[in-house]
């Protein structure tokens, strides 16, 4: 791309012939390619120290994150299925508004609304820390997406198991966490670490609210060096190693839990 428009900007501009012209201009391009390649290397080894940082916060904000999401999604789920209207209206609610919010609007609702709402009802300041407000904001959104995917691996399972559970002399909560979501789980484990990808993917928002994490940790060498192109490249091999391991990991997870065939 970068020789066919500098040949171009030579067949416009140039007095000479443009086959000469041409011709010279692509020569020069190929003497500079190895330097360029060089420079860029240089850049991205000099920047991923930088990267490698940055990626550990995104790994522990992501990973706080997932815990939380787990355990609201679990609950908004079973709140969902229950047939009390009075649990079963909150988990909808919050479910819908979640989902049909876009997640920048929801973390800069924690980081800017979330000190305001503390100091009119209180009349206290609550300056919240950059990231708190991003685990608050990944935990609350991920757990409206989990609670869809553990709602449809409840219902996925047969209803017969659970009036044969009950036949038994089992409670309902006895039923649900020894027969139904032991089942369920096996069956979610794929969305859930789908879920758990986007999730990762997904923490480079943080760095409109000054959390640095990888995508901050770039941006300010690339603002420092004016090497814009090779520092995103680097931060994209960084997020690929990542979610290519976490994908792994889930489809071994997957492998693990998966009943064993006779």
């Amino acid at each position: 791309m970068l020789k066919f428009l500098l040949i171009l900007c030579v067949l416009l501009l140039s007095t000479t012939s443009p086959c000469e012209a041409a011709e010279a201009v692509s020569a020069s391009v190929v003497e500079q390619e190895p330097s360029l390649i060089a420079e860029y290397m240089h850049h991205i080894t000099t920047v991923m120290p930088s990267l490698i940082k940055g990626a550990r916060i995104t790994v522990l904000v992501t990973g706080i994150s997932i815990c939380f999401g787990v355990f609201i999604g679990l609950s908004m789920s079973l709140m969902k299925l229950s047939s009390r209207w009075w649990l079963r209206l909150p988990g909808v609610v919050y479910v819908d508004c979640v989902r049909g919010t876009p997640l920048l609007v929801q973390i800069l609702i924690v980081y800017f609304g979330l000190p305001g709402l503390i100091l009119g009802l209180t009349g206290q300041r609550f300056p919240i820390d950059p990231i708190l407000a991003g685990v608050i904001a990944f935990s609350l959104n991920s757990g409206a997406y989990v609670a869809e995917i553990f709602r449809a691996g409840i219902q996925s399972i047969d209803r017969g198991q659970m009036e044969a559970a009950r036949s038994l002399g089992m409670g309902h909560v006895m039923a649900m966490r020894l027969i139904i979501l032991p089942q369920a789980f096996r069956r979610i484990i794929p969305p859930l670490g789908n879920e758990f990808i986007v999730l990762l993917k997904d923490s480079s928002l943080l760095s409109v609210i000054g959390v640095s994490e990888l995508l901050m940790a770039g941006k300010l060498y690339a603002a420092r060096t004016f090497a814009p192109f090779p520092t995103y490249i680097g931060i994209a091999l960084v997020y690929l190693v990542m979610t290519v391991t976490l994908s792994r990991l889930v489809a071994l997870s997957e492998r693990k839990l998966s009943p064993k065939k006779s």
